[in-house]
């Protein structure tokens, strides 16, 4: 603790026991609900007894220094309820509650109504005890409860003011009043919970000198008041006590399955307040596996069960009835003759003399001499008017109605004072005002005052309560006393007390007929004996009467009383080791294992280092289909929709440094909240761990980032869920502000159980009225500096923008080239590689790859020809978890794959074309069928690997009935481009002019560093029409791929590692290679033909002398070429989005062959959203490709004694085929 005000206040650092919500855990063995006297006693008892103990706070955590003291600094802290609405902040330290008859004035903060008391500790008399309203256990024998008043005399220290000190003017003139109606006899100095020294307080709390300020009832700001907040609070916090504020209890129901309480609270500190539609619909809970407390005070705790008994919890119908005034009444002695000087100050006078505290004596007029009957007895106390009301209190006292003027009133005296007071102001000697003294009175009243719950809302009723003869007593000896001071006596109107109390009173018969709870604060469960073991209340509203006197001694012992015979009643043993000196700023002696969420949360409030950090509420609504049958989220939400299923996501993000998120790319935010979903659950579930990172990559997106939710989910009867959504941010967004807002707002949702197993999907968004009330809950955190305050929210808001608005203005995004790194690859096994050289000499490679071991061996291998710039890489694809060829070689098949001489091989640079290839078609082949003792093969054959592949089965150059079947994957022998080839291919003057300016090479690489003219053609790139705005993507292999080939896949199914690798899986094209296959392409019929006189050898080549075919002949309807076909199986595989070759490409193969040969034999299949090469290198091509290729293959699958004929001699084969392959075989 500090030494002073003045050192506190420049240094800004207060302690702070309590902690972040976002760091609450799911489940304590008590929970405590407020934190005035009686719930600081429990909370400090069940920690002190070894319980895991939360204490749930509305008002926010203050500390002297922090308390407001003008009357501009208390408005803001001022709520006004009544039942027709509220103004003001919820949390507020003043709430004023609008009552029928009568209004009530209660504290909200850490620490109760101890914070803004007078602080007056009188034990109620015994006669009040004994009042048949009380239970048998305490009216038979009153004096039982001396000890617990003891043991809270020992917290909290009262003291009369000392005889030492100089004595206030208004203690003096107090006392003369006294002795003016013959009552000084009565008359004494009262108990008070303040200190007069500096020193230690029993808690182990530093507590300073009074400085006489008079600002009890704003907030003592000198550090003497020994409140709750200084004793039983720092008591528990020590030992090991977690403490929540602005958490408003709303309701408490018995845990579904049977382990305890539930209690349901809305948390204001996240500014959440702001969704004022679901603020109170949108509740989170905790878990009291032993004991619920209520503290929240006689009006709090009457809601809180009024409230959960519409919820469901059952209790006695006393609940909310007999609510009792205490009796308050207040007076004030205006404009007497002699100086009061009545008025607090923050600051000490200038002439020294400081009012004193609020209270510093008493009129007791309790006793049987001065009042015979119980209900006549009553307490008088002279009082201070606080500095916030000092410029106000004259004008709302001359609107009272109810003045008594003394008989001898000398009017120009009193304008003179007056008129001090409007020139000098209300501390002027001799003014009005200093002249004002304040009279505080406790009596008893009828108790009859109810409270209950109107659209949600208490209403108060107190008609009937006063007694009015006896208040008219009162009144009179006020006047007495007020007179003999020349003053005029001035009742307060509307009545207020500052003491309510009942509303849960406990039982005077034992059972629910006659009261809410029993002795001990338990809550009955109806109006017989049996109550809630769990639920105890300990605060003011069990207290069945009027005490006629200040209740916080005898709340106080009430409550002392209750946790001491319940924790003998369970066995417990407390832990009465004094504390020592507490450092508040420090860490407490004992603390509960902290929970990976809790650390994280803790670690970013409480860091040095970071102060830069925000949070922000947000609330996303939408539809969620609970089942495993929907893998669509757009299916989901229709079927959620017509069904009712609604969802909301009740989220506040932490973000601890806003620096740390703007440079760290796998930074997370903080995630607390509630997810909520009437077909799961009928209650919210709670997140108990939960993270968010902004514009995350994606690795399941080619070219996007995401803002991802992995969120811990935990329902009410202890299951555990983990909820995974995302929003997606892509190229889609381009130039459209309604996609910026789509891509932003929609949350792709799944949930799924602990197992793994998925419970439902579904679509949540974010409404406009729900993003205009995030935007008001973004704020940075209190311990920013001011200009880090600022600056937060704004490079938040910034960060936000620039990620959002890269995508929007996407061609425009910085240029990604090669990427040489392996990041994103799967381990894979490694092929066999082997030489292969064709009929015209040329050398190519052939890999093959083994079945996985412990798989059956499959007597039929598969060879898999890929197509041009590429090599076997589309189907042994590294960055995807399942290929190809993984797929057939788990399933026993060999694969063979051969890099064709227009692939990424040394031979495409020398300007081979389809044609030419046609004999590293026969190479493959004829290998295959030698290491395979001649059996069948079945054929995977893509885009220029099937073109020429046709060329060599038309022309004689490979046999048919060599294959059990091929899959032919996007075109076969009739080649139709899509729109944009098309229209290159009838335009042969775009390839010269390429030519003319790069030569005759087309690279699909390029660097920021290459030549100008390829600097030039990635810009422009930038901007070619490759289709929507989802396509586009910022990759300048992308880019030119698109170029020449046509756009070679649907972005959408990519993984990110696969596009980030492009340079790896395409090298170039020659442009003579290029000219053939768009002239063949150009001319109808759109048939493969021969070459062009193209052949890079020229006419007297080995090649031409081969061909003998410089006439471009269609090779489809050359005469026998066609009946090379028949018997093949073919499967025709297109992607239903192909922009490289149309689907009507094997369509047009597909009913030719049909047409020729018949149907059988011939399938087609077209991949609904599939374009090119992703058919194969498809984040989810196992489930849309492998496995419909697979259904084909098993149909032409050779028969099972040809099977188990081809195991007879497959060790020996295996063994020739290795040792024939070793002396020129590698591994990758």
């Amino acid at each position: 603790m500090f030494h002073d005000v003045e050192e506190r206040a420049q240094t800004k650092e207060y302690p702070r026991l309590s902690r972040p919500p976002q760091s609450m855990r799911p489940e304590y063995d008590v929970v405590v609900v407020g934190s005035g006297y009686g719930g600081g006693v429990a909370a400090s008892r069940m920690a002190r007894a070894g319980k895991k103990v939360a204490i749930l706070e509305l008002g926010a955590e203050r500390w002297p220094g922090e308390y407001p003291s003008s009357f501009t600094e208390v408005t803001p802290e001022l709520h006004y309820s009544s039942a027709s609405g509220s103004h003001g902040r919820r949390t507020g330290l003043y709430h004023v509650i609008e009552g029928e008859g009568q209004n009530v004035l209660v504290a909200n903060g850490l620490g109760g109504t101890s914070l803004i008391n007078a602080n007056v500790f009188l034990r109620s008399d015994h006669r009040t005890l004994e009042l048949p309203e009380w239970s048998e256990h305490i009216r038979s024998s009153p004096e039982l409860l001396d000890q617990y008043y003891a043991r809270a005399e020992h917290m909290l220290q009262p003291t009369p003011y000392p005889h030492t000190l100089p004595i206030p003017q208004k203690l003096a003139v107090f006392e003369a009043q006294a002795k003016a109606i013959g009552q000084h006899s009565n008359f004494y100095r009262v108990p008070q919970t303040t200190f007069f020294h500096d020193g230690l307080n029993n808690a182990g709390v530093e507590v300073k000198a009074s400085t006489g300020s008079g600002q009890d009832l704003s907030g003592i700001n000198d550090g003497s008041k020994n409140s709750v907040l200084m004793t039983y609070l720092p008591d528990a916090w020590n030992h090991g006590a977690e403490i929540f504020c602005e958490c408003e209890v709303r309701y408490i129901r018995k845990a579904p399955d049977g382990n305890g309480y539930l209690v349901f609270f809305a948390h204001h500190g996240d500014r959440t307040e702001a969704f004022k539609d679901t603020f109170y619909n949108q509740l989170t809970w905790i878990r009291a596996k032993e004991f619920v407390f209520l503290g929240a005070g006689a009006i709090g705790t009457t809601e809180i069960l009024l409230r959960s008994q519409l919820h469901g919890l059952s209790m006695s119908p006393m609940v909310g009835q007999k609510i009792s005034g205490n009796g308050d009444l207040l007076s004030f002695g205006y404009n007497c003759n002699k100086n009061v000087n009545g008025i607090g100050r923050e600051k000490c006078p200038p002439s020294g003399q400081s009012c004193g505290p609020t209270i510093t004596s008493v009129i007791d007029m309790r006793g049987t001499k001065a009042s015979p009957s119980t209900m006549d007895g009553y307490v008088i106390q002279e009082g201070a008017i606080p500095e916030a009301l000092a410029h106000v209190i004259e004008s709302l006292l001359d609107r009272c109605p109810n003045k008594v003027y003394p008989v001898r009133y000398k009017w120009y005296r009193k304008v003179t004072a007056r008129l001090k007071t409007l020139i000098f102001g209300p501390y002027a000697i001799g003014s009005s005002l200093n002249r004002t003294q304040s009279y505080l009175v406790m009596s008893h009243d009828s108790n009859e005052g109810i409270m209950t719950l109107e659209d949600d809302k208490p209403k108060l009723q107190f008609l009937g309560v006063e007694r009015k003869e006896h208040i008219r007593h009162i009144q009179n000896i006020l006047a007495r006393m007020t007179h003999s001071n020349g003053g005029t006596l001035i009742n307060a109107d509307p009545e207020t007390t500052v003491h309510p109390l009942g509303g849960a009173r406990m039982s005077s018969g034992g059972t629910g007929r006659t009261g809410a709870v029993n002795h001990l604060g338990q809550l009955f469960t109806g109006d017989g004996e049996d109550v809630y073991d769990g639920i105890v209340a300990v605060d003011g509203s069990i207290i069945p009467t009027a005490l006629g006197v200040n209740p916080l001694a005898t709340i106080t012992a009430l409550a002392e009383r209750s946790c001491d015979i319940l924790i003998k009643q369970k066995g417990w043993k407390v832990h009465e080791t004094p504390n020592g000196r507490l450092n508040l700023l420090d860490k407490p002696a004992k603390s509960l294992a902290l929970r990976s969420k809790g650390l994280e949360v803790t670690a970013a409030f409480d860091t040095d280092e970071k102060s830069d950090g925000i949070r922000f509420t947000e609330i996303m609504e939408g539809f969620f289909h609970v089942g495993d049958d929907i893998e669509d989220f757009a299916i989901a939400e229709k079927v959620a929709q017509g069904s009712a299923s609604s969802a909301r996501l009740f989220l506040s993000v932490d973000i601890a440094s806003v620096e740390d998120l703007t440079s760290v790319s796998v930074y997370a935010a903080v995630a607390t909240g509630t997810f909520s979903c009437g077909a799961l659950s009928q209650d919210p579930l709670l997140i108990t761990r939960g993270r968010v990172q902004f514009f995350a990559l994606d690795d399941t997106l080619s070219d996007g980032a995401k803002l991802a939710y992995r969120l811990t989910l935990l329902d009410t009867r202890g299951e555990t869920y983990l909820l995974e959504g995302q929003k997606n941010i892509d190229s889609g967004i381009a130039f459209s502000a309604s996609e910026i807002w789509k891509a932003t707002t929609t949350l792709y949702t799944t949930l799924k159980r602990a197992d793994g197993t998925v419970v439902g999907k579904g679509i949540l968004r974010l409404s406009w009225r729900n993003f205009a009330s995030e935007l008001r809950t973004l704020r940075p955190y209190e311990q920013n500096s001011l200009p880090q305050k600022l600056l937060a929210p704004a490079r938040f808001v910034s960060f936000f923008a620039r990620n959002t608005v890269s995508y929007f203005l996407s061609p425009f995004r910085p240029l990604e080239y090669p990427d040489t790194s392996k990041s994103g690859y799967f381990k894979k096994v490694a092929p066999t590689l082997i030489t292969l050289t064709a009929k015209d000499g040329v050398q190519t490679t052939m890999k093959i790859w083994e079945p996985k071991q412990g798989t059956t061996l499959h007597p039929m291998p598969i060879l898999l020809i890929p197509g041009a710039s590429v090599d076997d890489q589309i189907f042994s694809c590294p960055t995807i978890p399942t290929n190809a060829v993984d797929f057939f070689t788990s399933l026993g098949y060999r694969c063979y794959i051969p890099v064709m001489r227009f692939g990424i091989d040394p031979n495409a640079k020398d300007g081979w074309t389809c044609y030419d290839t046609r004999w590293d078609i026969k190479a493959a082949m004829e290998y295959v069928r030698e290491q395979e003792g001649g059996r069948k093969f079945y054929a995977i054959v893509h885009c220029l690997g099937s073109i020429t592949t046709s060329i060599a089965l038309l022309t004689g150059v490979v046999k048919a009935e060599w294959m059990a079947g091929m899959t032919v994957s996007q075109v076969f022998c009739d080649l139709r481009f899509s729109k944009d080839n098309g229209f290159k291919a009838s335009h042969p003057a775009l390839v010269k002019g390429y030519k003319a300016i790069a030569g005759d090479w087309f690279s699909c690489h390029s660097s920021p560093t290459s030549p100008w003219a390829q600097f030039l053609i990635d810009q422009i790139l930038r901007f070619y029409p490759i289709g929507p705005n989802y396509e586009l993507c910022n990759s300048s292999i992308c880019h030119r791929c698109t170029l020449v080939f046509g756009r070679c896949f649907t972005h959408a199914n990519l993984n990110h590692a696969t596009h980030q690798h492009l340079a790896s899986y395409f090298s170039g094209i020659h442009l003579n290679f290029l000219t053939h296959l768009m002239t063949m392409g150009a001319k109808q019929p759109h048939h493969v033909r021969s070459n062009l006189n193209t052949s890079p050898l020229g006419p007297s080549s080995s090649s031409s002398s081969l061909d003998d075919d410089a006439d471009f002949r269609d090779l489809v309807e050359e005469d026998g070429n066609l009946e090379r076909l028949k018997g093949l199986k073919i499967q025709f595989l297109s992607g239903g989005d192909n922009v490289v070759f149309d689907p009507l490409s094997t369509a047009t193969s597909y009913n030719m062959l049909r047409e020729t040969f018949g149907e059988e034999g011939y399938e087609r299949v077209v991949v609904g959203g599939y374009g090119h090469l992703d058919t194969w290198m498809g984040k989810d091509s196992l489930r849309d490709v492998y496995l419909r290729v697979r259904g084909f293959i098993e149909q032409v699958e050779l028969p099972l004694d040809s099977y188990l004929m081809g195991n007879l001699t497959e060790l020996c084969r295996v063994r020739l085929l290795l040792e024939s392959v070793s002396q020129n075989s590698g591994k990758i």
